[in-house]
């Protein structure tokens, strides 16, 4: 048995023994997504628009990781939409972003990695740059969004007299405890995977002006830069979501009670 099953079966037996049937399905979820991101490779080498291409995979991985991992309709409705807006947005934001920053293609650091290799694959670097940028997004604002809809319909379900207001306040509130968390997730992981690179560097005494300028490490921190805003979009667009289905639930409540 290969290190990377024998992972594998440890994180199965984990999620089942922690999640139970829950911890089953998370974990049919995460199976699910790698095939669908193995399936988006297969059809962008193919010559298939890697931004089509990215659109409908990411709109699946949402869809599986939100809908397997929850049950309440209410939140989990919500926390999709929010997050297929939060990424057309992204999407928006990164194409341009992206190209002014010239940051595609492998970078000189990578250079004795890949000599061996005839780089003449017929693939569109730019595109399959903004297609890796909005899929290393997917995770953080579906799980920001399934955090803030869960806790808001708890919150509305324990207290079924709160306020417009007291949903965003607490929203906003919850909103700013994800967004440490995870900001100090992506920079760790940023810096944890590329710590090699750094040591590297600084035993070649390149000054601070040489990182400005490295390909992949500019391509690192944009990505994290990137991760950090759609949280904060997805943060403040599912709780207006959330405040919007309340009030739409609360006046129809009031008819039915007429």
């Amino acid at each position: 048995m290969s290190t990377i099953s024998l992972l594998t079966l440890i994180l199965m037996v984990l999620m089942i023994l922690v999640g139970g049937k829950s911890g089953f399905t998370s974990f049919l979820s995460v199976v699910f997504n790698f095939l669908i991101l193995f399936a988006a490779v297969i059809l962008i080498t193919g010559g298939i628009s890697a931004i089509g291409v990215t659109f409908f995979a990411g709109v699946c991985i949402l869809a599986i990781t939100i809908f397997m991992g929850n049950k309440n309709e209410t939140s989990t409705n919500t926390a999709f939409v929010a997050t297929l807006i939060v990424m057309v947005i992204m999407l928006l934001l990164i194409v341009p972003l992206d190209y002014f920053a010239q940051i595609k293609g492998f970078s000189n650091e990578q250079s004795e990695e890949i000599e061996a290799f005839n780089l003449l694959v017929g693939a569109n670097f730019e595109t399959i740059l903004i297609s890796t940028t909005v899929l290393s997004t997917l995770g953080a604002i579906a799980e920001a969004a399934v955090a803030i809809s869960s806790g808001l319909e708890e919150l509305s379900e324990q207290n079924p007299g709160i306020t417009i207001a007291e949903i965003f306040k607490s929203g906003r509130t919850i909103g700013f405890q994800i967004m440490g968390m995870t900001f100090n997730t992506l920079f760790f992981g940023m810096f944890g995977g590329d710590l090699a690179l750094f040591i590297l560097l600084y035993k070649l005494n390149v000054n601070f002006g040489y990182y400005l300028n490295s390909k992949i490490f500019v391509g690192e921190c944009m990505a994290v830069l990137y991760s950090a805003v759609a949280v904060i979009l997805v943060i403040w667009i599912t709780t207006y979501l959330m405040a919007v289905s309340y009030t739409h639930l609360r006046a129809h409540e009031t008819l039915m009670n007429l």
